[in-house]
């Protein structure tokens, strides 16, 4: 069952600017997890395989299992934190949270929708995303593909 966010009154459509500085942090957090993975995979091709230093990353394999590790990695790390919370940590920073048309969190499909079109919109010269400044709704190619929103969420209030 998808959880249903709260606040839902309250939040409007995020803009370019805040999705970009959300964008930034959160690339830098997946070049972390590529880091991590890469050191993982060459320890493997090195331990394991007993390959030498001058092998790695010979093989047609050995880059091939690299680029799907990498490219899994980030799928889940964005996966599990649009699917959990409906934000990653740089969308927290810039209080943004992806959902549903109704406000719920989005589904695992509609989160690899998501991910594999932004990966075209960035290919596109970022076209996809500087879609927003003509959409009406504030929507990028991500949002419209998948039938999602991101929005921002109002300052927490403090008491």
């Amino acid at each position: 069952m998808q959880r249903r966010f709260d606040q839902l009154d309250d939040v409007w459509p995020a803009g370019l600017g805040r999705r970009l500085g959300a964008m930034l942090y959160d690339g830098l957090l997946v070049l972390a997890i590529w880091i991590l993975i890469t050191v993982l995979h060459v320890t493997f091709v090195r331990q394991v395989l007993g390959l030498g230093a001058e092998e790695v990353g010979a093989g047609v394999m050995q880059r091939f299992s690299l680029q799907l590790l990498l490219v899994t990695g980030a799928f889940l790390f964005f996966a599990f934190s649009w699917m959990r919370g409906g934000m990653t940590l740089g969308m927290q920073a810039w209080r943004l949270r992806v959902q549903t048309r109704s406000g719920n969190a989005i589904t695992l499909r509609q989160s690899l929708v998501r991910y594999l079109v932004a990966w075209l919109s960035l290919a596109a010269f970022g076209l996809g995303y500087l879609w927003i400044l003509f959409d009406t709704e504030r929507r990028s190619w991500p949002d419209i593909a998948s039938d999602t929103r991101v929005v921002v969420l109002p300052k927490a209030s403090r008491r």
